[in-house]
């Protein structure tokens, strides 16, 4: 069963991690394979939650794009490179490919072979040397019997085309020697004497029983082959390993991990039909170029966000196959239909919630917990005006569920996650950012939360720097950072320097400076980003 991602946006927040372990769960009692995962950092909040209920902390995705494993190139396209040349060949024509990668006992990668190669190796390699297995010989001479001593035979091989006393006189044999002979007593008692390495007996011709004793007495191998000298002749190379055709030293390999978007350049830069894919240095088969196209698609499940800038990298390559969120309608496009379940509620746990009850799955504490954890965060303590009844009445039943009570267990929560102590200017202002764009224009909108804004205050400069370097490196129209405090219920406004006129024109305010309190303003759905929006579009 493919594995279902679900994972929430870019710089999780307690809400978006939540929903997807709690999804996660869900979906698995449906008999789903799912699994949760993070795009980020998972903050201080969050991690409270998880260790006060004792959920294991989702594992971190860093994107969905394809991969080349997610590619069904051949597997078992790959050849011993100590197989014969013949083999290599066979495999090849059967499978209707031009070339193979080649690796040891243990799969390890040792190069590539095309058909070109093999081609013009028998073509113009002249060579009767031979370096191979005794079985590898037994294949390509059609063997109907044979006497072996060696596993491997090394030597060079010549045929009798000289009468006996010419031979036996002018040619020199030794004991690595090979000879491809039929009826010639006289040479096969000559070379038995010597104790060449092996006699190959053409046409099934026979040896005597004094001979073979001989021959074993000897150490020499004798194959006695169907096939006459001229064909031997033909063959015989063939039985050489296939390593030993001259290649090229290099060649063009990918990993499973590349990306495939990567691997599709290099194929229309070079032009080639097959490559190599390794897992490391193990050869795991041969992707062929037009195998591109046969991908597995990573299946995901987006909650808590409906946008591509704050999802995972890579999610146009994915198959999105359903999305659970109560935030406005995003820019985020399926080539098929597929489930959304959105709501006008505070926290994608309040829907996760209703999905339990209207299948009748029980929710353990644990779950219970941390979907609680989920909706205070998201409605600081069911304070925010995002908050609604349904908020209220779904988290009052999963604080009973989890044994908990919700004004001490919240204040508890969000006073976890406040601490800036040890932060750069950068974590601090990436913390909880979101991306937006309005009529071709960007805008950076990042929160945070605390219980004292002093906190803050002999830090502005730094975080004005940063929220300066984040505008101009990425053309944002607008960077800002709002510090709510989530016993007051006010936020503090922390701008960088082409902000100042779409802040002062969304709040109407006149005299703007960093640090500028919003009485009332805690939320970024309702309170912060339409606000901006509206002032941009004006």
């Amino acid at each position: 069963m493919d594995k279902v991602y679900i994972f929430g946006h870019k710089n999780p927040d307690t809400d978006s991690v939540t929903s997807a372990i709690s999804l996660a769960y869900f979906k698995r009692m449906q008999g789903v394979n799912a699994e949760p995962r993070v795009l980020g950092t998972i903050n201080a909040e969050t991690l409270y939650a998880l260790d006060k209920f004792g959920v294991e902390a989702p594992r971190y995705l860093n994107d969905v794009k394809i991969k080349v494993k997610n590619v069904n190139f051949n597997e078992n396209y790959k050849i011993n490179e100590c197989d014969s040349i013949i083999d290599a060949f066979n495999f090849m024509n059967s499978h209707s490919i031009t070339g193979l990668p080649l690796v040891d006992d243990s799969s390890n990668f040792k190069g590539y072979v095309s058909l070109k190669e093999i081609a013009a190796d028998m073509i113009y390699n002249e060579s009767m040397n031979i370096n191979t297995s005794f079985d590898n010989l037994l294949k390509v001479l059609d063997a109907d019997d044979y006497r072996k001593v060696d596993d491997h035979i090394e030597g060079y091989a010549r045929t009798v085309t000289f009468d006996d006393s010419t031979f036996i006189n002018d040619v020199s044999l030794d004991k690595s020697s090979i000879l491809i002979l039929g009826d010639r007593t006289q040479i096969i008692d000559h070379a038995l004497n010597i104790g060449i390495k092996l006699i190959i007996m053409v046409n099934s011709k026979k040896l005597s029983d004094d001979q073979l004793k001989i021959a074993a007495e000897k150490g020499t191998n004798i194959i006695f082959s169907r096939k006459s000298s001229f064909e031997i002749v033909r063959v015989l190379c063939l039985a050489n390993p296939i390593k030993s055709i001259k290649r090229k030293e290099k060649c063009i390999t990918f990993n499973v991990n590349d990306y495939l978007s990567d691997v599709k350049s290099m194929i229309d830069k070079f032009k080639h039909t097959n490559y190599s894919v390794l897992d490391d240095d193990v050869c795991v088969g041969m992707l062929r170029s037009m195998d591109v196209n046969k991908v597995n698609k990573k299946k995901v499940i987006l909650v808590d966000h409906n946008t591509f800038s704050q999802s995972a990298d890579g999610l146009d390559e994915a198959d999105i196959i359903e999305i659970v969120d109560h935030h406005n309608l995003g820019d985020i496009v399926t080539s098929i239909p597929i489930n959304v379940r959105s709501m006008a509620v505070g926290s994608t746990n309040t829907i996760v919630y209703h999905m339990y009850k209207e299948h009748s799955i029980d929710i353990p504490k644990d779950i219970a917990g941390i979907m609680l954890s989920g909706i205070l965060s998201d409605t600081l303590c069911l304070k925010s005006p995002t908050t609604t009844e349904v908020d209220i009445d779904v988290a009052n039943k999963l604080a009973k569920i989890a044994g908990v009570n919700i004004d001490s267990y919240g204040v508890d929560l969000l006073a976890s996650g406040v601490s800036i102590e040890g932060l750069s200017a950068n974590e601090i202002i990436m913390r909880d950012c979101k991306k937006y764009e309005i009529n071709g224009q960007k805008i950076f909108v990042s929160q945070v939360f605390t219980t004292n804004f002093e906190d803050y205050m002999p830090r502005i400069d730094e975080l004005v720097s940063e929220l300066n370097n984040e505008a101009s490196s990425d053309n944002f129209r607008l960077c800002a950072l709002f510090v709510t405090d989530f016993f007051t219920h006010n936020s503090y406004l922390i701008y960088s320097n082409n902000s100042e006129d779409v802040l002062k024109a969304a709040y109407d305010i006149e005299e703007l400076n960093q640090g500028y309190m919003l009485e009332g303003v805690v939320s970024r759905k309702k309170q912060m980003v339409p606000f901006i929006m509206d002032a941009l579009d004006g």
